[in-house]
């Protein structure tokens, strides 16, 4: 990548001089001479005294290093001094251009170097997305395993549920996240009395390789999350610009996930006190309104619960989820009614009334509102 030159980005190189200066200096040297460049091919030097580069025609670029293994790259559109025993090279952006070097000792020419090497390029590219699914099981659900050639994320959001791969059982809880690698076998399944609800994601991606995440547990971080759920609301709304939201949110959680992998002290991301503070109160908040969704619930309660002000709350729940709490409640009530609709245990009104809504209509029309079809139609599709 092409960085802007100036006195604090060069710093350690040399100097740059303020741009009042610039165009009445006098360069007085010894040596001076002229450079026509290529583009894609680097001249490389070694300062042997302080040396003076001097943009002329086209547009030149300038890179620096002090162990001639990493390189910085500046555009010389201007005036720079490079202190002694500092390895530079230089060469055209697009198209030919010259350059002017001014020294009371020439530059030694070290030899040459590909410069194609400008642009900020992917680590990791997620290429496609195959399938995105949220999954509401049934309770002692199980999946007998498969393999496919793409990779898999499944995140747990409600409940949990058992992850076998490569001779591991892992169990996965609210909040955790695993991935598994293209070809590998891997199965599921949740123990009697447990009816989870997860995300599942199969895709391709190429760059980077996803090794280090492989067969692990991970707690999500909150950023993880709040990008799985910005996922989710793009998937319901799906308009012409979702697919590549989609797929760069996914590339963003990957590599945050690479991060917090190779992080050190086992991988877990380094975060302030004040951050890993907020993302526990929000978990044991998620985790106490899923424990106890179908009592009567509130927002003061739900603060009270986790020992914050409903306020603090509420600033939390929009600063993290982009939602408030009272709407995650919501959520998470007509989540729950589904499953009991499809245990078909109970009807509508008393499905209502385990849920503590006032009435079956206010059921009803939140149901209607939240999933697009009433109570009766997501019955019949089900059963």
């Amino acid at each position: 990548m092409i960085r802007n030159l100036n006195q604090v980005s060069f710093q350690g190189f040399g100097t740059v001089p303020p741009e009042r200066t610039q165009n009445a200096r006098n360069f007085d040297k010894n040596i001076a001479f002229s450079l026509d460049l290529q583009p894609k091919e680097s001249l490389l030097y070694r300062t042997k005294g302080e040396t003076w580069v001097v943009g002329g025609t086209g547009n030149s670029i300038l890179s620096v290093s002090h162990d001639g293994e990493t390189y910085q790259q500046f555009y010389l559109d201007k005036p720079v001094c490079v202190k002694a025993d500092v390895l530079f090279g230089l060469s055209s952006f697009m198209g030919e251009s010259n350059v002017a070097l001014y020294a009371d000792e020439a530059p030694e020419m070290i030899g040459r170097r590909n410069s194609d090497t400008l642009r900020m390029e992917h680590q990791l590219r997620v290429e496609s997305i195959y399938t995105f699914w949220y999954q509401e099981k049934e309770q002692g659900f199980l999946f007998p395993g498969e393999a496919h050639p793409m990779a898999e994320l499944t995140y747990v959001d409600q409940g949990s549920l058992h992850s076998v791969a490569e001779g591991q059982d892992l169990l996965l809880k609210q909040g955790d996240l695993v991935i598994y690698g293209a070809n590998q076998w891997h199965m599921q399944y949740s123990d009697i009395g447990v009816a989870p609800r997860f995300v599942t994601i199969s895709f391709a991606v190429e760059g980077t390789g996803l090794d280090s995440l492989l067969n692990r547990k991970f707690t999500a971080p909150q950023n993880v999350v709040t990008l799985l759920q910005n996922m989710l609301r793009e998937q319901e709304r799906m308009d012409a610009y979702s697919g590549d939201i989609i797929l760069s949110q996914l590339n963003l959680l990957l590599l945050m996930l690479l991060r917090e992998a190779a992080a050190p002290k086992g991988g877990k991301l380094q975060t302030s006190n004040a951050i890993h503070s907020e993302n526990e109160i929000i978990r044991q908040a998620q985790q106490y309104i899923s424990s106890h969704i179908r009592e009567k619930l509130s927002v003061p309660l739900v603060a009270r619960q986790v020992d914050v002000s409903p306020s603090y709350l509420t600033a939390l729940f929009h600063k993290n989820l982009q939602i408030s709490p009272g709407e995650y409640i919501r959520r998470i009530k007509l989540q729950e009614s589904k499953q009991m609709i499809r245990e078909n245990n109970l009807n509508f009104t008393e499905i209502a009334a385990e849920l503590q809504y006032s009435t079956v209509h206010h059921f009803s029309r939140q149901f209607k509102e939240k999933f697009g079809i009433t109570p009766t139609e997501y019955a019949k599709s089900v059963r």
